[in-house]
């Protein structure tokens, strides 16, 4: 049996499943603490289920505390970037662009080297090792606790940020460094701002793996944990504590992948209705489609898989307000103190949930405690809700067809009138919880991303190599070998660049290696 527990900015939700079985499932409000959240969901699916906490063989989960975290610039360590791209770009510095209370949160310990390599590996200039060395002292000096190291076009050879890598751990022992080439692709400033941020998250991510460690042991459950990834996959505990920013909008997807299996639609919008915001994304074949936008994380530029997902003001608490004559709902919610806020739960706070309730086809709270509401108030309210979630839609639509809509999230009661260009609604059943569901059902992941010589090599041998690359990193990341499948190719041709050069892209996803682990 497998736990799924999703940790929102609103709630923190957990299921208990047996295969394809939902045995049990729990919603409570989000605590400060992430660990002691997750032990009362986990706590009270058990106690559901009456299912023995030996009988749990792994529990997934899903957290936007790495996120959140970024944006509000809490937790964040000072960085020393190591950027090995000279003489070739000195025209572009570190953190340009950032946002100026951001960037002064990293720090100004950026220094810039020489070596790098051209787009098909081959060395555009030799790594300067003393160059490295003096910057991992001045680093040392400072008392920085963690370093980012980037290359140019390191994900097509690594070599030269292995060797920085090597260097600054000899100068600096225990420092915590981040290597570019593990996290993004090939544009340079976006993966290195991706380093930079992971690198920032350091000692924040150690904190909250072992905090969620010792909940487990307090639950007296002795299987792993894995957290889920924004690609819908997941990654162990010690790969989350290295990268988390790769758990960035990992909420999202496990929704959307949790109504793809609670309503069997394979290709289809998702609408995710929690408390604070309405997550909009589109199914392809049953995973969430990638944006093929660079990823825009608190004003910073990255170039990691995201999900393409389009983010509404829109949750059950966000607040209700007058604009130009007419209703404004959000962007402010009251979030996971919605039970004490709300007007339907005997608070002050006019929110989305109180006009659904007061409208009559939401049930929540004391109905009495609403039904004072002016009637065109609500009404107001009512259509404005419908209105952003329709023009969100038609946002994310590519084509005029009319196509089904997944509803999903605790505050998909807020829903109850048709939407135009959806040819169906549907709600599964469990909806409120699908994103821990989907965290439950995550599978392994592997990637690659290369350029590869179609002359030298022919392109069949060449996707051949790539796919048994990409197969062979879900195996390592715990993946089951026999249940590994190629799940996405792209093949982009690098024009005027000789020699038939093709980036690959390929990724494949297996089961969770399961083998072992308690019963």
């Amino acid at each position: 049996m497998i736990i799924g527990v999703d940790v929102g900015g609103t709630n923190t939700d957990a299921v208990l499943m047996d295969g394809a079985a939902l045995i049990a499932s729990r919603k409570l409000p989000t605590t400060a603490d992430v660990g002691d959240g997750i032990v009362d969901a986990i706590r009270e699916v058990l106690k559901r289920s009456e299912i023995p906490s030996e009988r749990i063989r792994c529990v997934a989960i899903g957290t936007t505390h790495f996120t959140n975290a970024f944006v509000a610039r809490e937790g964040l360590l000072n960085v020393g970037l190591i950027r090995i791209a000279l003489p070739a770009s000195s025209g572009v510095l570190p953190l340009s662009g950032w946002p100026s209370g951001l960037a002064s949160a990293i720090g100004d310990s950026m220094v810039l080297v020489g070596g790098g390599y051209h787009v098909d590996g081959s060395v555009d200039s030799e790594l300067d090792e003393l160059a490295v060395r003096d910057a991992a002292r001045q680093f040392r000096r400072k008392g920085l606790k963690t370093v980012a190291i980037s290359a140019l076009f390191s994900p097509v050879n690594d070599s030269m940020e292995k060797r920085a890598e090597e260097i600054v751990h000899n100068e600096m022992p225990g420092v915590s460094v981040t290597r570019s080439s593990e996290i993004g692709s090939l544009g340079l400033l976006e993966r290195e701002n991706a380093a930079i941020m992971n690198a920032s998250l350091a000692e924040l991510s150690s904190k909250v793996v072992k905090s969620i460690g010792r909940a487990l042991s307090e639950l007296e459950i002795e299987a792993p944990f894995f957290l889920s990834q924004n690609d819908g996959t997941l990654m162990t505990a010690e790969a989350a504590e290295d990268y988390p920013v790769l758990t960035f909008a990992s909420g999202p997807t496990n929704s959307m992948r949790g109504a793809a299996f609670l309503s069997g639609a394979t290709d289809a919008l998702v609408a995710d209705i929690g408390g604070t915001t309405t997550d909009i994304g589109s199914l392809s074949n049953g995973f969430p489609r990638e944006s093929s936008m660079t990823a825009d994380i608190g004003g910073v530029r990255t170039n990691f898989r995201m999900p393409d997902i389009l983010a509404l003001g829109l949750g059950g608490g966000s607040l209700v307000s007058q604009r130009g004559g007419g209703v404004a709902i959000g962007p402010r919610s009251v979030g996971y103190r919605l039970l004490e806020q709300a007007k339907v739960f005997g608070g002050g706070t006019f929110t989305a949930s109180d006009a659904a309730v007061a409208a009559g086809y939401a049930r929540m709270g004391e109905p009495s405690r609403v039904a004072d509401l002016p009637r065109d108030a609500v009404e107001a309210v009512v259509g404005e809700i419908h209105r952003m979630l329709a023009e969100g839609v038609d946002r994310m639509k590519t084509s005029a067809e009319p196509i089904p809509l997944v509803l999903v999230g605790g505050g998909s009661v807020l829903i109850s009138e048709e939407i135009p260009g959806v040819s169906e609604i549907i709600v599964p059943d469990s909806a409120a919880v699908a994103n821990a569901v989907g965290a439950s059902i995550a599978l392994v992941g592997g990637e690659v991303d290369s350029v590869y010589s179609y002359e030298a090599m022919g392109r069949d041998a060449a996707l051949e190599a790539a796919r048994e690359q990409a197969s062979q990193a879900a195996i390592d990341a715990g993946a089951k070998s026999g249940t590994v499948q190629i799940t996405n190719i792209e093949e982009i041709p690098l024009s005027y660049v000789p020699g038939a050069l093709v980036r690959l892209r390929i990724k494949a996803a297996g089961e969770l290696a399961l083998s072992g682990m308690s019963a």
